[in-house]
């Protein structure tokens, strides 16, 4: 009887990603630059990170509520103020701040200088979001509560307050 002859050769698996600095999709928001570095297709969509640029004076997106993935904002450089219900937090470079499903959450930048954050979106679902947000700004007229909202609701997000 011969025995299978023993490899030194692993199963091919997922490729390794490898983004640079100047790669990865750029979305334009306004005066939020985002540099998407994983859109969750080669994480099996567990996972997607994005950097943004907030430019000075940035108001953020109203506050929201994510019924299906947790958030997470790296502050890399300059202060994001993050309103996560009625509680603000000036988080400075070096913070991370973290916010779970259900949980009521904005960001500004409030300072004269850009600030730039990493963030991580699990699973990937809302990175479509800014794509459809870029897209419907792309004509030049601005974005109205309404259609936001009927975007947020397309990737289980809902406003925290009636926004009417």
């Amino acid at each position: 009887m011969t025995e299978p002859a023993e490899t030194s050769e692993r199963q091919a698996g997922p490729a390794v990603s490898v983004v640079g600095p100047g790669d990865g999709e750029t979305v334009v928001l306004g005066t939020t630059r985002m540099r998407v570095l994983e859109d969750g297709s080669r994480t099996g969509h567990r996972l997607a990170i994005a950097e943004s640029v907030l430019a000075p004076y940035t108001e953020g997106p109203p506050q929201h509520r994510h019924a299906r993935h947790d958030e997470g904002f790296y502050i890399l450089s300059g202060t994001v103020r993050f309103t996560v219900g009625d509680a603000v937090h000036d988080a400075a470079a070096g913070t991370l701040v973290m916010v779970p499903p259900h949980t009521p959450h904005t960001f500004a930048n409030l300072t004269d200088r850009p600030a730039v954050m990493l963030s991580t979106f699990t699973p990937d679902l809302y990175v479509q979001y800014f794509r459809d947000l870029q897209e419907a700004l792309a004509d030049g007229r601005p974005l109205t509560p309404r259609a936001n909202i009927d975007a947020m609701s397309r990737y289980a997000t809902e406003p925290a307050t009636d926004p009417t």
